[in-house]
């Protein structure tokens, strides 16, 4: 921590080349934890075995709790950062071996057989042997396990627009916030139906499917902390918890109970 209170970033490894084609970086997060923007010149994969993960980039802001992973591709700016602790293991995927390469990040659905792969792998040193060495056999693997992960949609995208895009991730920072179309409409200096029209061109989406995704999203890492259901629904804005759930499975698939039965 610096001497003003704030998280010094997170150092990125000074990698000229990857040793090997698969190479994983483990870290213990704390709360708080970030990384400034920066690209790499091969794929990364960012998992967290226990807390949440947000990856942001210029097109959205991703969350990966342990049940998902965000896939990002080479060359594609990005920054990450963590509200709660997190054990964060980072997969660097050379193109040789990343399959057909993609413009865009995903998150993606890590299967239980995956999340062991990752976390043996992990303990692997980086210049472990090649050819047909058990270490090298276990890297194709989970190399073809990645490549099979099933993508789910939980990202939230965010506009160009500089004023929308400052409300956009003041509302991220702070997800339980009543703000309403009117007030931002009042703050832009437009009227609600101008800045409804801008919100739905810059996003994709309403003012209110927003809002919603966002406020679900941020619930996923006070659920992965063990809080309750209940807590969870009020610390992300929502009155009701019989809404808060409705909206979860509407979103997820699944209730909260379902997707943090390990909790």
């Amino acid at each position: 921590m610096t001497p003003n209170g704030h998280f010094a970033p997170r150092p990125i490894p000074d990698l000229a080349q990857l040793p090997r084609p698969l190479f994983a970086r483990a870290e213990q997060l704390g709360a708080g934890a970030w990384t400034p923007r920066h690209s790499h010149p091969w794929v990364q994969f960012s998992y967290a075995i226990s807390g949440v993960l947000a990856v942001h980039t210029e097109q959205g802001s991703y969350f990966a709790p342990p049940q998902w992973g965000v896939w990002i591709p080479a060359g594609v700016e990005h920054w990450v950062n963590n509200a709660g602790e997190a054990q964060m293991r980072s997969l660097y995927v050379d193109d040789s071996v990343a399959g057909v390469p993609s413009a865009r990040c995903r998150v993606l659905e890590v299967t239980p057989l995956t999340r062991e792969l990752i976390k043996s792998f992990s303990c692997y040193e980086h210049d472990y042997p090649l050819g047909n060495s058990a270490e090298a056999r276990l890297s194709a693997v989970l190399v073809d396990q990645l490549q099979g992960l099933n993508e789910v949609a939980f990202s939230v995208p965010l506009p160009r627009h500089a004023g929308l895009l400052r409300l956009c991730e003041a509302l991220i920072g702070q997800p339980d916030a009543a703000c309403s179309l009117t007030a931002w409409a009042l703050a832009l200096n437009v009227s609600e139906k101008t800045l409804a029209r801008l919100f739905q061109r810059e996003t994709g989406l309403t003012f209110r499917t927003w809002r919603q995704r966002v406020r679900l999203l941020a619930s996923l890492g006070t659920l992965e902390a063990g809080s309750s259901v209940t807590q969870a629904a009020l610390a992300c804005g929502y009155e009701s918890t019989s809404a808060f759930i409705a909206s979860f499975k509407a979103l997820f698939g699944s209730t909260p109970g379902e997707v943090f039965r390990g909790n």
